[in-house]
């Protein structure tokens, strides 16, 4: 799997209060840009819209809130490489629901910090998802 090399930093602060500002009015400056769902546009999808909401579902859902920090520090890496990679992503079939394919790709930031983002794409409707963004050692 090849890596993209982001250019901007992650999100910085020590608690998730302030890291969840940081993120949510970052999250928000996307958001302002569309009536409905929020989304970004995808060079390695043929500027396809990647939609965002899953993701906060998603993140909200772990009970861990160090996790939850961990996780948001990356919200703004993880949109520039959805952006500007056209490095091919691993892709593969989710063993739990035939009709979709899970699309897994690695970025690094400006510190050298290795993360992972993972896309769901649902076969019948062609529909992108932006589901989890992590560091490298989870999963």
């Amino acid at each position: 799997m090849k890596i993209y090399q982001v250019k901007c930093a992650k999100l910085a602060g020590s608690d998730f209060h302030e890291v969840n500002q940081k993120a949510f009015d970052f999250y928000n400056q996307i958001r302002r840009k569309t009536k409905r769902r929020p989304y970004v546009r995808s060079i390695y999808f043929n500027k396809d819209k990647i939609f965002l909401e899953l993701f906060w579902r998603h993140l909200f859902d772990k009970p861990n809130w160090r996790d939850r920090t961990r996780r948001l520090r990356y919200l703004p890496c993880a949109i520039e490489l959805i952006k500007n990679s056209r490095q091919e992503p691993f892709s593969k079939e989710n063993p739990n629901k035939p009709t979709e394919i899970l699309h897994r790709f690695a970025g690094v930031t400006r510190d050298d910090d290795l993360f992972y983002i993972h896309i769901k794409e649902d076969k019948k409707s062609g529909r992108k998802w932006l589901m989890s963004m992590f560091p490298e050692g989870e999963k």
